[in-house]
């Protein structure tokens, strides 16, 4: 399974939408548009995940910069990083002695 980063989305993009322009390429298993937890409002970028990874591959080669919809911009798509671990918070209390 491949993790896709897909930046750059119109914010009116649908995860439906983001679904059918990857399943050109390949079998998708799961999409996500990362939404504002304040306003509800999509951040402008989304994950998808492709069961082969060579389709995946050919989405990213074939997708990255194209626009979506008709009045998207070009998109970013890339392999999604692994998000670093944040570091655990340095709680005072516990150096008292």
């Amino acid at each position: 399974m491949t993790n896709i980063y897909v930046g750059n989305l119109s914010f009116r993009t649908t995860e439906s939408e983001l679904s059918n322009a990857f399943s050109q390429y390949g079998e998708v298993s799961k999409v996500s548009i990362v939404m504002d937890r304040e306003t509800g409002r999509s951040r402008g970028f989304g994950f998808v995940e492709m069961v082969n990874d060579e389709d995946a591959n050919q989405a990213i080669e074939l997708l990255n910069e194209i626009s979506l919809g008709k009045n998207g911009k070009p998109l970013v798509v890339k392999q999604a990083e692994d998000r670093p671990s944040k570091p655990k918070p340095n709680n005072r209390f516990n150096n008292r002695w």
